[in-house]
């Protein structure tokens, strides 16, 4: 048994890595607790084999599906979570997604916060995490009391052409917000050296805004922080009363070890901050803690996505490729009832990523070689909103393990996105025969097992009846328990999670430092 801690927190990924960030010069003692451990620096790092084939860096989790089937998580445990292999694209929620959306599969849900509620916390996102982008070319992009704090990430020659031409045809294409730390105007002080080697592997020179990098890193040493890697939380202990929380379970080293803070933050990631919950049931709280609403683990969502590729005769020379958006799309249309959602670029292709889908791949041209088919890819990443759906949920078993209840929703949406996308590839020379989808992680249990935006299982809510979190991220049946991660989204929207997750780390921060004064 330790000494008792001011805040615990569990998970140091995009939550809880930002959270002990946000606390560490309140002169508060906080212990981070995470499961895996640094991240090595290899050469693998960047070589698509044993990052994309062979799934290294992923952890040897087993989860079940509904009908009790095995299958292996795409989530990664290190100090920094998933975003040490994100994609570090840090787009905002659109204002409209705070609010009630009508989709083809049903009611994407009002938020209990506003945009504009979110904004000052989503500037300071992105100052921390160094977003670069420019403001004002999405029309579907909400007002901001800031500048981004870097400029958009350069297009390069064959990107710019096809934003050029997007542009001629009408339609809205954007600079994509990036969280690397590149500074194109002085690349001799660069720390991004504007690689391939970006979106979804980890960065060998550490020049992505990742949660360890940018939050965990500065912590350490400081004498009011204490980070235990190799720290996984099995269960949380609460008083006799059920009200608090008073002792956080820890598996280290073959050991149980159990620490003691005032307020315990749970930042885990969807699914495993819903386990925990559900695995820490008591007489007080039989169903699992915080779960008298029956909510806990319920309307998990990670997406409806797709990844493209785009074959032209012309060869796409790009490196960095992810610098393009477009949200023409992203919510109705003249044309469309429902919102149908975003496109982005994806990282570039490589022969190597390419194999395991070499016959459909190399249909076009049959003489050429999985080289040449990679070189004259443009690689797209096409997200539909996924609705929070109740029976879509995490459940544990009797030995604690994860099953995960799935059926996707909003599959006539993300059609319509692929085929506008066909559509508006006509302007930039690119057939729509020659555009077909892809499956970046060969070896894996796809789209049940692509987890890597899970949201949903603990969402934050006015009622305590239709929810697990009040609007500050404390359960609502709990004194001092926060869950903190993407776990609260009542909804999804259709962009990338991350900086959402980050703005509200931040957001709970400054109320838990408010609290602690």
């Amino acid at each position: 048994m330790s000494e008792n801690y001011d805040v615990i927190i569990i998970g140091s990924g995009a939550g809880g890595g930002t959270l002990a960030h946000a606390l560490a010069d309140s002169g508060k003692r906080i212990l981070l607790l995470e499961r895996g451990d640094f991240l090595p620096r290899e050469m693998d790092n960047w070589d698509p084999k044993p990052v994309f084939v062979k799934g290294k860096y992923i952890s040897k989790d087993t989860w079940f599906d509904r009908d009790g089937k095995s299958f292996q998580p795409q989530v990664h445990y290190f100090v920094g979570g998933a975003t040490k292999l994100y994609g570090a694209a840090l787009y905002r929620l659109r204002p409209g997604d705070f609010g009630e959306l009508k989709h083809a599969d049903g009611i994407s849900p009002a938020w209990p916060l506003s945009y504009d509620d979110f904004e000052p916390w989503y500037s300071q996102a992105e100052q921390l995490y160094q977003v670069h982008g420019n403001a004002g070319e999405d029309p579907t992009e909400g007002p901001r009391s800031e500048p981004y704090p870097w400029p958009a990430v350069s297009h390069e020659p064959r990107l710019q052409q096809i934003s050029d031409e997007l542009a001629k045809g009408g339609y809205h294409p954007f600079h994509a917000p990036c969280g690397i730390m590149l500074n194109e105007a002085h690349r001799a002080a660069s720390t991004c050296i504007r690689c391939t080697w970006c979106d979804g592997y980890p960065c060998l020179v550490h020049a992505k805004a990742d949660a360890e990098v940018i939050a965990v890193r500065p912590l350490l040493g400081r004498p009011n922080v204490t980070l235990l890697t190799g720290a996984e939380v099995t269960r949380l202990e609460t008083d006799d009363s059920g009200r608090t929380v008073t002792g956080v379970v820890v598996s280290r080293d073959g050991d149980r070890e159990v620490y003691r803070g005032d307020i315990v933050a749970v930042s885990a990631g969807a699914a495993n901050s819903a386990k925990l919950l559900l695995n820490s049931a008591t007489d007080k709280h039989p169903h699992g803690l915080a779960n008298g609403s029956d909510q806990v683990g319920r309307n998990y969502m990670f997406h409806n996505c797709r990844a493209v590729a785009a074959l032209s005769k012309e060869k796409n020379d790009t490196v960095y490729q992810k610098t393009l958006g477009i949200n023409d799309f992203y919510f109705a249309t003249k044309d469309y009832e429902y919102p149908a959602g975003n496109i982005q670029m994806v990282g570039k292709s490589n022969a190597e990523a390419m194999r395991g889908e070499q016959p459909q791949l190399t249909w076009f041209a049959p003489e050429w070689t999985l080289t040449d088919t990679a070189e004259h890819s443009v690689d797209f990443w096409l997200t539909t909103e996924d609705l929070p759906v109740p029976e879509n949920r995490v459940t544990t078993d009797k030995d604690g393990n994860v099953h995960l209840t799935y059926s996707p929703t909003n599959a006539e949406e993300a059609d319509r996105l692929y085929g506008e996308l066909k559509k508006i590839l006509n302007h930039t020379g690119m057939a729509a025969h020659h555009v077909f989808r892809k499956n970046f992680y060969m070896d894996m249990d796809i789209p049940l097992a692509g987890c890597a935006h899970q949201a949903g299982t603990c969402r934050f809510g006015a009622d305590p009846a239709t929810s697990v979190l009040d609007v500050d991220c404390k359960a609502h049946e709990l004194d001092n328990l926060y869950v903190v991660d993407t776990s609260f989204f009542p909804s999804i929207g259709a962009v990338n999670p991350a900086l959402t997750a980050i703005a509200n780390a931040l957001r709970v921060g400054d109320h838990i430092r408010q609290r602690t004064a």
